[in-house]
């Protein structure tokens, strides 16, 4: 028997997960869970070989519920989500099958399917790998910074990431044009690109980034350079080098 347990904090999702398991002869469901937390519990408690796991739950995600037990046990894992976008581009590019909600009777089976073949496979080294790298890529990407702190006279100023409209290395320094204003802090373009949604900003310069939303106009200058229009008025130097990240 194939052992499995239905995450997800939806009742009736579990529900119908739970339902269109019940005429498999293979599969035990042996528990339930609302919330990441619980989630994490369960797999630990029970090891088992399957779970159908919800991105989106309380507590903490499914992405998290696994990295907290992934030490101790990694079962086989069909992720399950409602639309959206960055987490499905994820599972694509790791190939790692996933249930977009609502979903079909015909395209449950068929990833139930592909689950029952990892495991005849002893969990497959292959979808283990995959799972792993994608556990690391997230857990990488919570690194980026929910707040800048910048000296402000004898005090701080808190700049959100949304407000920051581009970033100039200033020797040891960068400065953050945001719509606080101007903002100095003591680090490298290096860390500051470490802590920026790669989704949101863009390296347009060995010196400078800038946030795509706020790019207004990208126009030729000298020597296959380009020059950024941001929509505050700022005019930055593009290197041609950068040109096609920025225009991905």
């Amino acid at each position: 028997m194939i052992r499995a347990i239905i995450a997800d904090d939806e009742p009736l999702a579990r529900e119908g997960i739970r339902l269109l398991l019940r005429d498999d002869p293979d599969v035990d469901v042996v528990g339930e869970a609302a919330d990441g937390g619980r989630a994490a519990a369960l797999i630990g408690e029970t090891r088992p070989e399957l779970v159908f796991l919800d991105v989106q739950m309380p507590v903490m995600d499914g992405f998290a519920a696994l990295d907290a037990v992934v030490a101790e046990w990694l079962p086989v894992v069909v992720f399950v989500t409602a639309y959206d976008r960055y987490a499905i581009k994820a599972f694509e590019v790791h190939a790692i099958d996933y249930l977009l909600k609502p979903f079909t009777r015909e395209r449950f089976h068929h990833a139930l399917a592909r689950a029952k073949e990892q495991l005849a496979a002893r969990g497959s080294h292959d979808a283990r790998r995959k799972l792993l790298e994608l556990l690391a890529e997230r857990l990488d990407a919570e690194v980026q910074a929910r707040r800048f702190v910048a000296r402000a006279g004898d005090g701080y100023t808190l700049v959100k990431p949304s407000e920051i409209v581009s970033v100039q290395a200033q020797g040891n320094y960068v400065k953050v044009i945001a719509g606080s204003g101007s903002h100095m802090m003591r680090m490298t373009m290096a860390e500051v690109e470490k802590r920026l949604d790669p989704r949101r900003f863009a390296r347009i310069h060995r010196s400078a980034m800038v946030n795509i939303d706020c790019v207004r106009e990208i126009t030729p200058a000298w020597r296959g350079d380009f020059e950024v229009l941001l929509t505050d008025g700022q005019r930055i130097r593009m290197s041609r080098h950068f040109r096609d990240r920025l225009l991905r």
